[in-house]
């Protein structure tokens, strides 16, 4: 069984900055993936960013330039770093982690932190 713990989220003034945590608990046993996706309302659920094994990392465009990703692996931890919020980053954020074995993989979601960036 795998935990996803996430935190961080809030309001922010447009223009702030966030930062969100993800930690991965139980049995992690090889990392293929750790990311972020978010859900706007009435919109689909749409990847942010995400960190692939070997460090290489992708953005959504509309992030790129403002988010930055990043991974401790000793922890199992996943960050993202937001600045210059924009009130369309406004969502539900999604920790996702993928675990490979030879054979399948396996995909865990995290509970969600909201994020509002309001005036």
């Amino acid at each position: 069984q795998v935990h996803l713990v996430e935190s961080g989220g809030g309001l922010v003034q447009p223009g702030g900055s966030l930062r969100l945590s993800c930690a991965a608990s139980g049995s992690i046993f090889s990392i293929y993936t750790m990311g972020w996706y978010r859900q706007a309302p009435g919109k689909q659920r749409e990847l942010v960013a995400a960190i692939i094994s070997g460090g290489s990392t992708n953005y959504a465009d509309s992030v790129k330039g403002r988010f930055t990703i990043s991974r401790d692996n000793a922890k199992n931890t996943v960050y993202l770093q937001m600045n210059s919020l924009k009130p369309e980053d406004t969502a539900v954020y999604y920790c996702n982690l993928v675990l490979v074995t030879t054979t399948t993989h396996y995909n865990y979601w995290g509970q969600g932190t909201q994020v509002t960036v309001s005036s």
